[in-house]
């Protein structure tokens, strides 16, 4: 089968074509939403962009000449990134789905809304194709009550359903896999952290092939300092601000999913890689940012190593774990107590284990390929 897999994040909009046999990428192509992707406007003609780059062949749309008719698909995948306990797999997209997906963005607002929009503009535009919406929470329904409860009033997870649930689980459950690959070895065999950092970031302990803990919660806020997300902090500081007037709930809201992490301390909306550009010609906030960054990150996965009875890998995926070697560098450097070795900052550009093969714990880059866990899951499903 051949899926058009269409990958919406809080920054961009990737798609791709996948045969979902040897899930080989047939094409891709992204746009850019900006830093908060919840303020694209034109998600309809951004869409219809994507798939006329992509070669799709759709009633709505006009090809330049040299695609001739186009590539033919036979499913539409999407990811989604909340799930929650209603969609604990892969479904087909209908209007209850869709509503669903929509009543969840009280828990996702960054990311729902979006997804739910882009579905819709993927229905116009291909009419007649099945749609599939395949979800990040998806991979963590293995987690135990002592990981996915929290510490609050019991009746809190009874009635309101208050618990944690995880995100990134495409990205994991393809990066558990082609670790296996890379290191030869079963899945079953591998305790694994997979750290995925990007726009939003997160870690996660995998054992066995089956997620064991996880740092992101009851929504994509929690764990990690992100790109726009602040990730955890002292709730009392929420508290103060909310006793003092200084935010109402809708404020605190916006600033810590738009106006916090990487952005909220150097002051630039902009990617790592120009973070890292100005630190280099002497910004300190740029520098602090990255610093912080770095700090958390290695703090994230040291906890989260400490839910396996071994450490064998540690994966560094998502577009900073993938691209920044001198993040990837500085996180293992501050992972010294772990009995990891020193890791070059070089630039790595394919799936690659990084260390020596006599290491202790091995060091892995992992290209995220959440197109083909979503194309896998969408042609089992049809």
């Amino acid at each position: 089968m051949r899926v058009l897999v269409l990958n919406v994040g809080s920054s961009s909009l990737k798609g791709s074509i996948v045969d979902s046999v040897d899930l080989a990428a047939i094409a891709k192509a992204e746009v850019s939403l900006g830093t908060d992707a919840t303020r694209a406007k034109g998600l309809q003609r951004t869409v219809e962009s994507l798939l006329k780059k992509l070669g799709v062949a759709a009633p709505s749309l006009t090809l330049p000449r040299e695609r001739g008719r186009g590539f033919a698909v036979e499913a539409v995948g999407h990811r989604v990134v909340h799930g929650g306990s209603k969609f604990p797999q892969a479904v087909r997209v209908d209007d209850r789905v869709l509503k669903g997906i929509e009543a969840l963005a009280e828990f996702a607002p960054l990311h729902n809304p979006v997804a739910a929009a882009t579905i819709r503009a993927a229905q116009v535009a291909l009419p007649t194709i099945p749609q599939v919406a395949a979800f990040d929470t998806a991979f963590h329904a293995t987690l135990s009550e002592e990981q996915y409860l929290y510490p609050v009033p019991w009746r809190w997870h009874r009635e309101y359903g208050i618990r944690r649930f995880g995100f990134h689980g495409l990205s994991v459950e393809w990066s558990t896999g082609r670790a296996a690959q890379l290191l030869a070895r079963p899945a079953a065999e591998l305790g694994l952290v997979v750290a995925h950092l990007g726009s939003g970031c997160s870690v996660t302990a995998v054992l066995g092939g089956r997620s064991v803990a996880t740092s992101m919660g009851l929504t994509p806020m929690e764990g990690l300092m992100m790109g726009t997300r602040a990730g955890s902090i002292d709730p009392g500081i929420l508290l103060y601000m909310l006793r003092t007037r200084r935010a109402g709930w809708r404020e605190l809201e916006s600033a810590l999913d738009h106006r916090s992490g990487l952005v909220g301390v150097s002051g630039r909306a902009v990617g790592m890689k120009d973070l890292e550009k100005a630190a280099g010609e002497g910004n300190k906030r740029a520098q602090l940012a990255i610093d912080m960054f770095v700090s958390r990150a290695a703090a994230g996965i040291a906890a989260a190593a400490t839910a396996l009875p071994r450490l064998d890998a540690l994966v560094f995926t998502g577009g900073i774990g993938e691209h920044s070697g001198s993040v990837r560098s500085g996180i293992v450097r501050r992972l010294a107590p772990f009995g990891l070795g020193a890791l070059p900052a070089t630039d790595v550009r394919n799936d690659a284990v990084l260390n020596s093969s006599g290491s202790a714990v091995a060091l892995l880059r992992i290209e995220a390929r959440e197109d083909a866990v979503i194309a896998r899951q969408a042609a089992e499903l049809l």
